[in-house]
């Protein structure tokens, strides 16, 4: 008889859970940090087949997925060997809002499902080398390139350049052409705007009704700055309260903090969340030139604190980190119990910029 998806996704479901109760799992880290070290030029991002595109294209990475598909097999290789459990497909600008900067709105299912191929074909590889340890694919939505709850005119407040009916849509493309690719869990990170998160995670759900199948589904938000909210305004809880129903495999945060800033809100994350947390920082905060200084060892003195801490399930890097940091937080982690989910107690629990918990 033919396998039945249903019950695959919630054997994967099942398997997942089961292991983030047992330990920490790796996430890999920047895919865009491991690009940039192959210093491309603009004909390797066009290839033979967009050769003649009418406007520049350098800078569109996941547009490799593509042009340079060796380039991003050879990434998630390198991550997997590192001792990554989970590898992100490189979409994370594939919706088809983020590839209108490069007159490519057409091309956002193609991306994403090939995308998602690469990723697959490469943790069934090492997953049948070691099947002890299975790899799983993260496909990836991130925030687009606009913001809906949030003007990018000053001088009119109001102004909206994208509706969250918009989002929807292009979140339910990309959302179907990632489990189609054979995507195991769908990651909605980066989240500045938790208002773009609600699109997405609706798009999610209404991907997974057309489709007839589920899957588990990760969260990742970002604390932009040293006042500990999103760029929307919202603290650490509020943002967990905003997103809390959707009752996803993890909630976590990642990207524009290091991890000395970054951890009072790990800590505080991992004290409000009634499901698994995951991280995934920054080798610290940019250089003058873009560059990121925070090495392997450094970064991960202090991701093995999160971990004895008991913060965190899952656990990777952002901006900066190269198959060395995920190594190091894979050896440093190697025996270290996870967090243990907390009963959290029973109460309303609503959101403004701040938390609002009524019992």
């Amino acid at each position: 008889m033919p396998n039945n998806p249903l019950n695959n996704d919630q054997n994967k479901h099942d398997e997942l859970s089961a292991a983030l109760k047992e330990r920490i799992l790796i996430l890999d880290g920047a895919m865009g940090t491991m690009i940039q070290a192959h210093q491309l030029e603009e004909q390797d991002y066009r290839g033979e087949r967009f050769k003649d595109w009418h406007v520049l294209i350098r800078g569109n990475n996941d547009l490799l997925s593509l042009t340079q598909p060796k380039i991003i097999t050879d990434i998630h290789r390198s991550f997997l060997a590192a001792g990554a459990d989970i590898i992100e497909t490189n979409t994370f600008n594939s919706t088809t809002i983020s590839m209108e900067d490069y007159d490519m709105a057409n091309l956002s299912r193609e991306i994403n499902l090939e995308s998602a191929k690469l990723a697959r074909l490469l943790c069934d590889e090492f997953s049948a080398k070691t099947p002890e340890k299975p790899r799983y694919v993260a496909g990836v939505l991130g925030p687009t390139s606009k913001t809906c709850s949030l003007s990018p005119d000053v001088n009119d407040p109001g102004y909206r350049n994208v509706t969250f009916d918009r989002l929807v849509t292009a979140y339910v493309e990309s959302t179907l052409a990632l489990m189609e690719g054979g995507a195991d869990i769908i990651l909605i990170e980066t989240i500045f705007d938790t208002l773009n998160a609600k699109a997405a995670s609706f798009a999610v759900e209404e991907a997974f009704e057309q489709a007839g199948r589920t899957l588990p589904v990760m969260i990742s938000g970002t604390i932009t700055d040293a006042s500990g909210r999103t760029l929307s305004g919202q603290t650490t809880e509020a943002f967990y309260n905003s997103i809390r129903h959707i009752k996803p495999l993890s909630i976590g945060l990642n990207c524009a903090l290091g991890p000395d800033l970054l951890r009072q809100y790990v800590q505080e994350l991992s004290r409000v969340c009634e499901t698994f947390t995951s991280v995934h920082p920054n080798a610290g905060l940019p250089n003058e030139f873009g560059g990121y200084d925070l090495e392997a060892k450094e970064m991960a003195t202090e991701i093995i604190d999160w971990g004895k801490s008991g913060f965190i399930n899952i656990v990777g890097g952002c901006c900066g980190t190269t198959p060395a940091h995920i190594r190091a937080f894979a050896k440093g982690l190697e025996g270290v119990k996870p967090r243990q989910l907390p009963e959290i107690e029973v109460r309303m629990r609503l959101s403004g910029l701040e938390a609002c918990n009524l019992n």
